[in-house]
């Protein structure tokens, strides 16, 4: 099977082109393949399937195999792969509302939907970044879901052991619990992560993402990834801390997350209510995979 290994500011996945090829076991060869040490070594693996409603269909799954929804950093190389690998071409521009415009788009079917990218053209000819119109957030707890006794997670106390932290509950297409804090580095990441991951509250388990709110345009997050755990972005993960600093004014609705592997500008757009992500996708290198 040959593959290719590429990454959204870190969030790197193993992509497998379908177009010409079949995965008889996808959530088995994830958790192979996505081995870092006796495996490629990823976050996860990304299959990008030919479809009949959109120009490409891209399935995700995590380390352990799980399959998810959502990937923003994901979707970001799938739109890059099939461009440059003239999977699908189109000279339809992608209008970002008060942004611009970017010269080429794809629509990408995805667990979530069809959302539809736009891509900035590098002078090689290869896309160098890509926006992706990421819809609109789900605020309702039952819809995200989040078995809270309130229609929406506002700032939302859950006590974790000793201490009882405040929560706000986003889906984008897949659930996020975002915890603001003014230390990043008082937080124990690895410890709290999977606790809160497969707490009670959630029953489809959630991405866990704590926050510095920096300033009114922008913010630091770390992640601990739903299946996956510790990654260097996520960018379903700062579209919906994006929308969290709006829900508790911490934040502007045009802001710029730093992440570990990188900055995302986002916009949540107040005329269409859509969460706009704007970032780089980077192809490593290509291999075979033999087993």
């Amino acid at each position: 099977m040959q593959f290719t290994k590429m990454h959204g500011l870190g969030n790197d996945y193993v992509y497998v082109d379908c177009f010409s090829q079949g995965v008889a076991d996808p959530a088995g060869l994830a958790v192979r393949i996505s081995d870092r040490h006796f495996g490629v070594g990823s976050d996860g693996l990304i299959l990008i399937e030919p479809s009949e409603i959109a120009d490409a269909r891209m399935r995700m799954f995590n380390a352990d195999g799980s399959e998810a929804q959502m990937c923003g950093n994901g979707i970001r190389c799938v739109a890059k792969y099939v461009y440059d690998h003239n999977l699908a071409r189109t000279d339809t521009e992608f209008s970002l509302p008060g942004q611009g415009t970017f010269p080429a788009s794809l629509r990408i079917e995805t667990g979530r939907g069809i959302l539809t990218v736009g891509l900035e053209i590098g002078p090689d000819g290869r896309v160098s970044r890509v926006c992706v119109n990421m819809g609109q957030p789900i605020l309702d707890a039952a819809q995200i879901p989040v078995a809270a006794d309130t229609p929406t997670v506002v700032n939302l106390p859950l006590p974790i052991d000793d201490q009882e932290l405040s929560m706000t509950c986003v889906s984008m297409g897949n659930p996020h619990a975002v915890f603001f804090c003014e230390h990043l580095d008082s937080i124990d990441l690895p410890r709290l992560g999977p606790i809160i991951e497969r707490h009670e509250l959630f029953p489809e388990r959630v991405n866990v993402h704590f926050v510095k709110a920096d300033s009114p345009d922008d913010f630091t997050m770390i992640t601990w990834e739903r299946g996956s755990g510790i990654t260097l972005a996520c960018g379903t993960g700062a579209c919906a801390c994006a929308v969290a600093g709006v829900l508790t004014a911490k934040c502007r609705r045009l802001v710029t997350a730093h992440l570990p592997g990188g900055d995302l500008q986002l916009n949540w757009c107040q005329q269409d209510n859509c969460v706009y992500m704007t970032g780089p996708a980077t192809e490593v290198f290509t291999g075979h995979w033999r087993e």
